[in-house]
């Protein structure tokens, strides 16, 4: 008997295997849960390839946050396969890559637009999407990453990573009436394709396990994806508006 038992849960941002939103779909499939995936664009096809590496092979929808007609269609979707929704992971973030590097003012706002939409707005987008399916009350979960300093070369990504936070404390409140809880998941780092893409990653990867006193396997991502499950579970069900910091004790450190 699982924690997730008989739970229908939406999960985003599945790309290949070593994605942080592939180990949650994966341990919430342990845990009882019947998972659906969502993909977009290019990656739509890996995606689906990548559906077929669990457990059980979980049905893919598409879902562009980008795209306003994909929040029906979305929907949709999950009420075939699922019928109901008990909870979703928001694994989605994307930047330009001149949002990130060395250079901070580089980035014009239509670049910060793309990252603030894709990476902290479609929290929204997919409350929009699912919450009419969550007619018993459920759990949003967002994998965030610690924006309370500034870090080397993260730059917009950071700032939209600040939004996230704010939009999922401001969906607490809104949703809390409808016994709906919005959790965030603030991880260390992980070698994901979306880490590769980060200008610089090498020096978290360098001073993370020397400073956070529980250490840290950037490698490992199972006690991401046990807290996110955690989440998404009842067993959490007066906690909303949080950021749960899954880093080895890194973010609470001096220099």
């Amino acid at each position: 008997m699982g924690i997730l038992d008989g739970k229908k849960i939406v999960v985003t941002g599945v790309l290949t295997d070593a994605s942080l939103a592939f180990g949650v779909a994966q341990l919430a499939q342990r845990e009882g849960a019947t998972v659906l995936l969502t993909g977009a664009g290019r990656g739509l096809s890996i995606t689906e390839r990548t559906a077929r590496k669990l457990d059980t092979p979980a049905e893919v929808v598409e879902f562009d946050v980008t795209v306003a007609e994909h929040v029906e269609s979305a929907r949709a979707g999950a009420k075939q396969h699922l019928g109901s929704v008990d909870g979703v992971l928001h694994a989605i973030g994307f930047a330009p890559a001149v949002c990130l590097g060395d250079d901070f003012m580089a980035a014009q706002w239509n670049d910060v637009a793309v990252a603030m939409q894709i990476s902290a707005y479609s929290l929204k987008t997919l409350a929009d999407a699912f919450v009419p399916l969550m007619s018993s009350g459920g759990s949003f979960v967002g994998l965030d990453f610690d924006n309370t300093v500034a870090w080397p070369a993260y730059n917009w990504m950071g700032v939209a990573k600040a939004a996230l936070e704010s939009t999922s404390r401001y969906l607490a409140k809104e949703l809390g009436g409808k016994n709906i809880r919005c959790n965030l998941v603030a991880a260390g780092p992980i070698k994901t394709m979306a880490a590769k893409s980060i200008p610089g990653f090498q020096t978290f990867e360098d001073v993370w396990s020397d400073r956070a006193p529980l250490g840290w396997d950037v490698n490992d991502s199972t006690a991401v994806a046990r807290a996110c499950v955690a989440l998404l579970s009842d067993w959490f069900p007066a906690t909303t508006a949080e950021v749960i910091h899954v880093d080895g004790g890194y973010h609470a450190m001096g220099v």
